[in-house]
């Protein structure tokens, strides 16, 4: 089945609620894992997502309504997450057409399931992105992102799951393994050194990969320096322990968002983007991910989670 999946707002102006916790990380949360679940199950996907810069929240919604209608998807799923009062919580799901119904009830019930309060299926013909797609389509309501109940039971693993199945009836039964946690490797070997350089896209003075022979010689140490001097600590040419704890850092792959942290990574992720290594997650530097997402088939959001750095060092 083809699948049209609308990871809400996360376009300025158009942006989500905030509250415990803000609907604009929430719904790339869960989205990116949906869309992945379903990959796995072997549908086809297209994430319906701006393109470019919203100029109001009525043209973000039409881009977005627009990529799910030129690609003829066969359901249009919308992520939302709810904010009232604070004590208002439970999950909700809008659907327009009586097909659209049918469709969104197995998504409550599973959601349900892990304890959130039944709101119901709701009429969404108010709401533009049912209002104007050409397919069944739907619009969750996750939960309630300033109701601490909510909070309390949410988890966007088990959120994307339940979604995924009351969409086809199953979940993936191979999960992908979780990513060993680098920070804290011991290995210091040359041979480490010359792998994990070569993993990062460092190249030594004659802009060459380095050759993993083991070996600490002069060329090893000139692509030592090249990171060094990319990720702003004391340039010497020797794998000592901070350049160590910054190839550790980087290779923990950490999920990276705008505004949201700084220095060695940030510095490490503006060299790989092209834009100037100050080590803060500016404007700037967002559009060049944001470009660079884009460029590599990914969800353009700007966070620097699994699959960005997927693409980047594997």
């Amino acid at each position: 089945m083809k699948f049209g999946i609308d990871i809400g707002h996360n376009s300025p102006p158009d942006t989500g609620a905030r509250g415990i916790r803000v609907e604009d990380i929430l719904t790339v949360e869960v989205g990116n894992k949906v869309i992945e679940k379903l990959k796995t199950l072997g549908h086809e996907v297209i994430p319906c997502r701006p393109d470019r810069p919203s100029s109001s929240v009525r043209d973000s919604l039409s881009q977005r309504v627009n990529k799910a209608n030129a690609n003829r998807v066969e359901l249009f799923v919308s992520i939302h997450f709810n904010a009232f009062n604070g004590q208002a919580n439970g999950t909700e799901v809008f659907a327009g057409s009586e097909t659209s119904r049918r469709m969104a009830k197995p998504v409550l019930d599973e959601i349900v399931k892990l304890g959130f309060f039944n709101r119901g299926v709701k009429s969404g013909s108010h709401l533009f992105v049912i209002r104007n797609t050409n397919m069944p389509a739907i619009l969750v309501e996750c939960c309630f992102l300033d109701s601490q109940k909510d909070m309390n039971l949410f988890n966007s693993e088990a959120m994307a799951s339940a979604i995924v199945k009351g969409l086809t009836g199953k979940v993936p039964t191979t999960q992908v393994p979780p990513v060993p946690d680098e920070e804290q490797n011991v290995d210091t070997t040359t041979l480490r050194l010359q792998k994990a350089l070569n993993r990062l896209k460092i190249t030594d003075k004659n802009g060459k990969p380095l050759v993993e022979d083991n070996a600490l010689g002069a060329i090893t140490s000139s692509a030592v320096e090249n990171f060094q001097k990319i990720v702003g600590i004391a340039i010497s040419g020797v794998a000592n322990t901070a350049t160590w704890n910054a190839i550790n850092l980087i290779l923990a792959k950490r999920i990276i968002r705008p505004n949201h942290a700084g220095g060695t990574v940030v510095r490490y992720l503006q060299y790989r983007v092209g834009v100037e290594a100050d080590g803060i997650y500016g404007p700037q530097t967002e559009t060049a991910i944001k470009r660079f997402q884009q460029q590599n088939g990914l969800v353009a959001d700007g966070i620097v989670g699994p699959n960005s750095w997927q693409k980047l060092i594997g």
